[in-house]
Order: C-alpha cells, then sequence, then structure tokens
C-alpha cells in the first residue's frame, strides 16, 4: 500500500521512521531514503543498529534550498536521481518489503530529482511494496493513489518564539 505524511507540522519524518522499525521489527526488509538531508541526525545511530533497515541519503548537507546556487542544485539533482535509481532497482530485484522515501515532496516541488522516474517509481510499485512518501503539499495524483494519508497540522511550535532545533526532538 502506499502511504503519505503530510502537512506543515512535525512529525513526518518520526511516523515515516516508526513505520520503518515496526517493519523491521517483523523481519521486513527496510530501505529508508532521505532526499534533502545530509547532515548528521539522531535517528541514524539507531537505524545503524537495526540490520533490516537499510538509509540512503545526500552524501553531504547541500543546505536549504533558498540558500542553494544553480551547481549545487545540479549536484543535489544528480544525487537524488541516483538514489531514486538505486531504490527502484531494489523493489525490483525483491530487496525490499519497504521503502520509505523521506522528503520526496519537497524534492519533487523543487524539481531536485527527475519527476518522471520519480512518479514511475511510486506508480510502479505501490503493489509490489509498502510504500511511504513524506513532505508537504502532496499533488494530487498521489493523494489519489494513496492508500493512506496523514496530514500533519502545525498548531504551535516553539521555533515560533525563537527556539532552534535540539538534538534528539527535531534531528
Amino acid at each position: 500500500m502506499l502511504q503519505i505524511y503530510c502537512g506543515d507540522g512535525k512529525g513526518k519524518t518520526t511516523a515515516a521512521l516508526g513505520l520503518a522499525v515496526r517493519a523491521a521489527g517483523n523481519g521486513m526488509r527496510v530501505h529508508f531514503v532521505q532526499f534533502l538531508k545530509g547532515a548528521p541526525t539522531s535517528e541514524l545511530e539507531i537505524l545503524k543498529k537495526i540490520p533490516e533497515i537499510t538509509v540512503l541519503r545526500c552524501d553531504r548537507d547541500y543546505g536549504f534550498t533558498f540558500q542553494m546556487n544553480d551547481e549545487t542544485k545540479a549536484r543535489l539533482t544528480e544525487r537524488h536521481n541516483q538514489m531514486l535509481s538505486e531504490a527502484m532497482g531494489n523493489v525490483y530485484q525483491g530487496k525490499t518489503d519497504m521503502l520509505v522515501l523521506d522528503e520526496f515532496f519537497a524534492a519533487y516541488h523543487c524539481n531536485l530529482f527527475d519527476r518522471e522516474l520519480a512518479t514511475r517509481l511510486v506508480f510502479g510499485i505501490h503493489n509490489k511494496t509498502e510504500l511511504v512518501l513524506t513532505g508537504r503539499n502532496p499533488e494530487p495524483q498521489f493523494i489519489e493513489l494513496a492508500d493512506y494519508v496523514s496530514e500533519i497540522k502545525a498548531i504551535k511550535h516553539p521555533y515560533q518564539n525563537g527556539i532552534s532545533a535540539r538534538a534528539g526532538i527535531e534531528y
């Protein structure tokens, strides 16, 4: 089935991580692909200890999209396309029971991967493996295809009061 965690609230990646851990606990092979993320995060430390979970992410921190120049965006797009191709290969080779594409919609909206390849991946595998997509503002075609759609709405966040992201909580 296809699951989507979207909205402007905190917790989309956290929900996907919870699903990945649950699936791994049941012996499922999970590939967790993180677009736009290359900086160290706390969840990676625990995921490294779970042999059923493979994490594929950016080779470095590229920063925020609004800070990137064209050259940086081109390098990031190339890396994202490699990640998509690897994920697709793992699914079609039967190596993946659950595929998580974290920040899929942000990369999609910013054209930071081959959108045709990404769409083909989503529409081509949703009946072969459990597929989880996260991010803000999913396109209607993905909502229509999805079996689960959960919207996480921001009502209040410490950032609004000038409190920066905290290790172990936000990253």
